[in-house]
């Protein structure tokens, strides 16, 4: 099988220091716990930054801070979020990609998430399209609902988004796609050929849905923004240990661990050069 390539997603937008307290929060513990991410196997970091008060912000000048500072030590691929949060704007949300990351996420349509609405029109998610490849970022398809792969193919077709694509699965949100395995598979097998994808399973999932794309030849994301526990009822020492957990797991099936340099072959993270 192909190498796995591990995603730690390390702070997300929701998640709290109440249900977290080892939650890192500033510029200096994100860069950080990507830092040990990365020693511990992950080849891609995803951000969301935080303010002072330890809300979520789609400030530039914070994502510009934590991406250089992950750059200068250490060679993880940085994947910015332009989901934001549910309340952000579209123009908020699009500041996380003034830093030039090597990747950014591109959800594909609207989705009912927990109490909130994601919104995601069809003008809003062409525009995100554009403007990514425009600067050169290869998307991270965010797949929460199997509308959005319909919608994925559309963009294709308009040449907004181009092979190969890489897919992420969120299953497990409230209001979205449950996280059935059986969703899993069809949803895989619904990709075109020579796509890639992960799957972040939320809470309680993310490590049965882990070692389900582990089996199925896929890549996993873990990490605090999806799940903050260990085990039923024991909090997760840090992000890193999540990853070490499924890196063990991985070797013990006999997946190699994707160094970023092969996740950078591997997504073709420079097909959009001078494009």
């Amino acid at each position: 099988m192909q190498p796995v390539i591990i995603t730690s997603a390390i702070v997300g937008a929701e998640v709290t220091k109440a249900q977290q307290p080892l939650l890192p929060i500033t510029p200096e513990e994100i860069i950080q716990s990507a830092v040990e991410c990365y020693d511990a196997g992950a080849a891609i970091i995803h951000i969301h930054v935080r303010d002072a008060q330890g809300n979520a912000t789609p400030d530039a000048q914070l994502f510009r801070q934590v991406v250089e500072g992950i750059r200068a030590r250490c060679d993880a691929i940085t994947q910015v979020s332009t989901g934001g949060a549910v309340w952000m704007g579209a123009g908020e949300r699009l500041q996380s990609i003034e830093c030039d990351p090597d990747m950014a996420t591109l959800t594909t349509g609207t989705v009912n998430f927990g109490e909130g609405v994601f919104m995601n029109n069809r003008q809003l998610v062409e525009t995100f399209a554009r403007r990514l490849r425009e600067q050169g970022i290869v998307p991270e398809i965010e797949i929460f609902d199997m509308g959005m792969l319909d919608e994925a193919m559309r963009l294709r077709a308009m040449g907004l988004i181009t092979d190969p694509l890489q897919f992420d699965f969120v299953m497990g949100v409230p209001g979205a796609i449950g996280a059935d395995p059986a969703h899993l598979v069809h949803m895989v097998r619904s990709l075109p050929p020579g796509s890639t994808w992960s799957v972040a399973g939320i809470g309680r999932h993310q490590l049965t849905l882990g070692v389900i794309a582990l089996a199925m030849g896929g890549n996993v994301r873990v990490g605090f923004e999806d799940n903050v526990y260990y085990r039923k009822g024991q909090l997760a020492r840090s992000n890193a240990e999540l990853v070490a957990r499924i890196v063990r797991i991985a070797r013990e099936m006999d997946r190699p661990i994707a160094t970023p340099t092969q996740a950078r072959e591997i997504l073709q993270l420079n097909r959009y050069n001078g494009l």
